[in-house]
């Protein structure tokens, strides 16, 4: 039996000394664990080396395709033809298949072969000899890269690094296009102040200036070629009546080599944006149909290059960039970040505040398939991104428009959604009734009786005078009512006169328990004025004691 052996180096093609051996698959391996004892089971009988990485890489995909290669066509003519009648062990079936149809080899697969390839895997640096560790080790390393590639589908020719180098560049003119801005206008305004309230284009702005230079050159300068008439117009008169300060040619020289530089750093900067926009189309075309340009390459650039950027979830994808946010809302327990540099999408941008987390979410979800698209796919077209994009778009209609349809019923009807609203009742308690004894005084108890007693006397005279004509119909009416209407009035006037009766004992206990403690203080001031009186003219005996006693 021939086996044949597949190495990052070349092709194998082993002799099987003791087919017996094979048959004993679970103690195979302790047949192998020094390599005497290999071989003694199997002998190389040919090594076939690569050229270079491109055959080893041609020649292993190949066999993860299952078809024949070029090298290994050669090497099956070459060896194992002469020995048609010995059986060929490999480890791919399909390969058997493909080998016995185009060669007429018959091939074997099975757990006994799979062990015995295993087994000469462990001992290949000793059984293949020509090749030393380190060679083998280069070149499977080499491989191993190449096929990951092709497995990927990933071509060298997307070169995201441009694009990362180019958005940072980008941000960076910006900043220092702002500070000299900036610096000019504050510069030139000790001058001339009135032209900056005029003139707000920052580009336009720069242009002017250096092309007016002195204020006073204004009324001989043209300025249509920059400014339209009115505004032109305008700064003319400005200039008339100016409140700026004299400043000297050296300094007007310095203000417009400041606007020369501002200009080319601004035309550089368009000319760097349409760049990006070229190479953006070209490398994630998918990617800036959904997020835009400069949105796409800032979330390359964070993730550090496209394959990174396509390995991330769309939930990591939605708040890249809001990393500071993330963990601070975790540390404090609170709610975490809906959005990151997504947020500067149109798509997000145009939606209301209330559904922003919605499109941010469904966005991410959508920019997530079309990174991977562009990071792994053969394809280099936007269709996937227009696709989704024209999704993402109805959905945000929907969602301004309120558009929550009924899946069944009528289609084209809204469906009644109420908003839930939490009702509780909270009920107070009346501290009113821990106390017999009435609050309010006696005076201010009789004014309220008065004040209530008051207002039905108008009352019954109005209705009186309302009803003259029908007094009779009245009489009538009392002279038929039931006598327990009666009782029942009897008992609420009871009531009321026991309720007065008792407010009046409450006040009298009120009024004598007061006067009793007037009483008792009364006493003990006079008892205490007592006691002194009697302390003093003992103090007074006393002394006339002693003054008898001196003489």
């Amino acid at each position: 039996m021939l086996v044949l052996f597949e190495t990052a180096a070349g092709y194998a093609i082993f002799k099987v000394l003791d087919e017996s051996k094979l048959q004993q698959v679970d103690s195979l391996y302790k047949e192998f664990e020094t390599p005497e004892k290999a071989n003694k089971i199997v002998k190389l009988k040919h090594f076939e080396k690569f050229q270079d990485t491109t055959e080893a890489l041609a020649a292993a995909t190949a066999l993860t395709e299952g078809k024949i290669g070029k090298s290994l066509k050669k090497v099956l003519k070459k060896v194992v033809a002469k020995e048609a009648h010995e059986q060929l062990a490999i480890s791919d079936a399909k390969l058997g298949g493909v080998i016995k149809e185009k060669l007429d080899l018959s091939c074997v697969h099975n757990s006994a072969v799979a062990e015995l390839m295993r087994c000469i895997r462990s001992q290949m640096e000793s059984l293949i000899t020509g090749l030393p560790p380190k060679e083998i080790s280069a070149m499977s390393l080499g491989l191993a890269h190449s096929l990951s590639r092709y497995k990927l589908k990933f071509s060298p020719d997307k070169v995201d690094t441009m694009i990362v180098q180019a958005i940072c560049l980008l941000d960076d003119l910006d900043k220092e296009l702002n500070n000299y801005i900036m610096r000019c206008r504050e510069w030139y305004g000790w001058h001339f102040p009135e032209l900056g309230k005029v003139v707000t284009d920052n580009l336009v702005y720069c242009k002017s200036v250096r092309k007016i230079g002195d204020r006073t050159n204004v009324a001989g300068s043209d300025l249509s070629d920059i400014l339209p008439e009115e505004v032109e117009a305008e700064v003319k008169l400005a200039a008339e009546i100016s409140m700026g300060t004299e400043v000297s040619e050296q300094d007007i020289g310095n203000i417009r080599h400041l606007c020369d530089q501002v200009i080319d750093i601004s035309e550089y900067r368009t000319q760097l944006y349409d760049y990006l926009k070229n190479r953006m189309m070209a490398i994630a075309p998918n990617l800036t149909v959904m997020v835009g340009e400069l949105v796409g390459a800032r979330l390359i650039s964070h993730a550090g290059s496209l394959l990174n950027l396509a390995k991330h979830p769309a939930s990591t994808v939605q708040i890249l960039g809001a990393e500071k946010a993330l963990f601070r809302a975790l540390k404090t327990r609170k709610d975490t970040p809906k959005y990151g540099l997504i947020y500067h999408a149109s798509l997000v941008g145009q939606t209301s505040a209330k559904n922003k987390g919605k499109i941010s979410r469904m966005l991410a979800a959508k920019a997530a398939l079309a990174i991977r698209y562009d990071a792994l796919g053969e394809d280099t077209n936007a269709e996937m991104g227009v696709e989704n994009r024209a999704k993402l778009e109805i959905r945000l209609r929907h969602l301004e428009e309120k558009g929550i349809r009924r899946i069944s019923g009528t289609g084209k009807a809204m469906a009644m959604a109420d908003k839930y609203q939490h009702k509780s009742e909270v009920r107070v308690y009346d501290p009113s009734g821990d106390s017999t004894i009435p609050s309010t005084s006696k005076k201010r108890k009789f004014e309220e009786v008065e004040e209530a007693e008051e207002p039905e006397t108008p009352i019954v005279k109005s209705k009186k005078a309302k009803k003259q004509p029908v007094k009779e119909e009245k009489e009538e009416e009392a002279a038929e009512e039931t006598p327990k209407k009666k009782k029942k009035k009897k008992k609420d006037k009871d009531e009321e006169e026991e309720e007065v009766a008792v407010t009046e004992v409450g006040i009298c206990r009120l009024f004598i328990r007061d006067f009793h403690c007037l009483f008792l203080n009364i006493r003990c001031a006079h008892f205490c004025s007592l006691s002194l009186s009697l302390v003093n003219r003992k103090e007074e005996k006393e002394e006339e004691k002693d003054h008898g006693g001196r003489r």
